[in-house]
């Protein structure tokens, strides 16, 4: 069962969002909030993902994505928004957002967004998938020597920058899928982040690959 969370202001949106998720087997709509303050004071433990809105009254959903993240840090968050400008897409992924949707996504789209994400994909809309990389054709990175990555880390790097999922890095090497998982965490402790979209940008940003 995939739990879910709501955080969505336009409540015909966030209603539709909610019928869509417990109509649908294998997945529960557990919670809907109408703002960001409201639900990281009270989003359930048990939340896999939080369906996240960036125009939220008050705190943006992009502001939300750290508190939300130390409250639940295994919780995969989905950006659901009309923005698909550069500035909220990069602010987005920086903050820690596992993919990013546009609110015109359909249905299915939406639900296999939320269980891929779930597998440790990093779903986003076709369109605006392309502008992340476009980000970062021209980007220079800064070279750092403070992370401390081993070889089979920047190895498990690369290939998540290249696109690959878990089950895919595990078969390229010829490991289990739960070793894959235990580097991934050891990559996400030494970058000091909590994402592979967030791991992905920091490879870049510093010139790690």
């Amino acid at each position: 069962m995939i739990n879910v969370t709501i955080i969505e202001d336009h409540p015909d949106f966030r209603e539709g969002l909610a019928h869509l998720i417990n109509a649908t087997e294998g997945y529960k709509c557990l919670s809907v909030f109408q703002n960001a303050e409201e639900g990281i004071d009270n989003i359930p433990e048990d939340t896999n993902v939080v369906l996240l809105d960036i125009g939220l009254p008050g705190m943006s959903g992009i502001d939300a994505i750290p508190y939300i993240k130390k409250k639940l840090p295994s919780v995969k968050i989905i950006m659901l928004t009309v923005f698909d400008d550069d500035d909220n897409i990069l602010k987005a992924i920086l903050a820690g957002a596992d993919g990013y949707l546009l609110k015109k996504s359909s249905p299915v789209k939406i639900l296999s967004a939320l269980e891929e994400v779930i597998t440790d994909g990093s779903p986003m809309t076709a369109s605006i998938a392309k502008k992340v990389i476009d980000l970062f054709k021209d980007y220079v990175p800064v070279k750092s020597d403070d992370v401390n990555l081993s070889i089979r880390e920047m190895e498990i790097l690369q290939l998540i920058v290249d696109g690959m999922e878990n089950n895919e890095i595990a078969g390229k090497l010829f490991i289990s899928i739960q070793t894959v998982r235990n580097h991934i965490r050891h990559i996400y402790e030494k970058l000091h982040v909590h994402s592979k979209s967030q791991a992905v940008v920091k490879a870049i940003r510093e010139g790690l690959i």
